[in-house]
């Protein structure tokens, strides 16, 4: 394989990521750089230069979401940076273990008391919540965080690890720059403009001024009838996110309101203390059962594919269908309140964090109070979850 040449600014960043790692001083260094300046590849060649410093050594790499954990693991296996005695999974997986019966039944999880590495790498950083970033802290194991600083900071709370890394790198590496997505990711961090036009063949933004109604409506028809497992579809406001997913449903078929054993469902509300295992805003599974429980509940299991684990619980009926996050009911005391899932074909922005597939496609929605940091921000989160495809149908 090539050996890769690095940047000015990608030799001073790895010097100290190496020197830190060697010798820790404090308990993490974070490193802050936007899409396309080489995160990845310098975590790649990090892990290969300590190997050959101590070929004892284990780094644990982990990232907030079973999706962005399997991605990072391709990449570093496909660059043989990845080591048998390495683990690359998600924080959840590192941080917490398995209790189970004497038939090896689940029955909770606990903190793990000792993780099973000298260096832990999180990527993907932006996503980390205070509770996890805490709880990383405690394993006294050193951490290093990598994310982009110019996404959006996390869902919920005032913590953002990402806000002041470390370590910036903000120089478009040049094998990304020719790349149409990485163009228009640039674009919109910049200026908070992605201007309509085809940039590719499957990278393209329409516009209403430009684009005839009828010509938007059959792209539409069109990605929503061929929705896949591999596809985003991602709006500003949760009214529209509504609206989506009842159009996705009911091109599937699925006509009715209430939700279906098939259904991809979102988690709206953490859960850390959910006796199977924490769960999270923005995590997505299916339902593989549901039944109506009582009268505000239904009895579900939902499979989490990328996260390797399964939901028992109950959930509540009335946040399906509603615009905003369900925070009481008459007569109910809020412990009792259940879990908040809704469908989960469309997502916001701030839920499809940490995220990215094949083919995205972008419903343009600024909000009324957003500044331009702020509309920058979203902007450039959304197009930066597309990996391929990525089709903007703007306001």
């Amino acid at each position: 394989m090539k050996k890769i040449q690095l940047s000015e600014d990608q030799k001073l960043a790895f010097e100290r990521l190496y020197n830190w790692a060697v010798n820790p001083e404090g308990s993490a260094l974070t490193l802050g750089g936007y899409a396309g300046t080489g995160k990845t590849t310098l975590i790649s060649i990090l892990r290969k230069e300590l190997r050959l410093k101590n070929p004892a050594m284990r780094v644990a790499f982990a990232s907030y979401t079973g999706k962005a954990s399997q991605v990072l693991r391709s990449t570093l296996e496909v660059v043989g940076a990845l080591y048998p005695e390495d683990s690359c999974g998600t924080i959840h997986s590192l941080l917490y273990k398995a209790q189970t019966d004497k038939e090896g039944k689940l029955m909770y999880w606990k903190r793990a008391k000792t993780i099973e590495a000298e260096l832990i790498v999180i990527d993907e950083a932006s996503m980390v919540t205070g509770e996890i970033w805490n709880d990383l802290l405690l394993s006294e194991k050193p951490v290093i965080a990598l994310g982009d600083h110019g996404q959006l900071p996390p869902i919920s709370g005032t913590f953002n690890l990402m806000e002041k890394p470390d370590i910036v790198l903000e120089k478009i590496h040049r094998q990304a720059v020719d790349n149409p997505i990485i163009q228009i990711a640039h674009e919109a961090r910049v200026t908070g403009v992605v201007r309509p036009g085809k940039y590719a063949k499957s990278v393209r933004k329409f516009s209403h001024e430009i684009n005839e109604p009828s010509e938007i409506n059959d792209v539409i028809d069109h990605l929503f009838e061929n929705f896949h497992d591999d596809m985003l579809v991602l709006c500003g406001r949760n009214k529209t996110r509504v609206q989506i997913n009842n159009a996705i449903r009911t091109k599937m078929g699925r006509e009715g309101s209430e939700p279906e054993v098939g259904d991809k469902v979102v988690c709206l509300k953490n859960n850390y203390d959910h006796v199977f295992a924490p769960i999270y805003n923005g995590m997505t599974g299916y339902i593989t059962s549901i039944v109506p429980h009582k009268e505000h509940w239904y009895e579900a299991t939902i499979d989490f594919p990328e996260e390797g684990r399964t939901f028992d619980g109950l959930i509540l009926k009335s946040q399906f269908g509603a615009p905003a996050l369900v925070e009481s009911i008459d007569g109910v005391k809020h412990k009792e309140m259940g879990d908040r899932f809704d469908f989960g074909y469309a997502l916001t922005v701030h839920k499809a964090q940490g995220s990215q597939a094949r083919t995205v496609v972008l419903f343009e929605e600024r909000f009324q109070k957003s500044d331009d940091d702020q509309w920058r921000r979203w902007l450039y989160t959304a197009v930066t979850r597309a990996r391929e495809n990525l089709y903007i149908i703007g306001q």
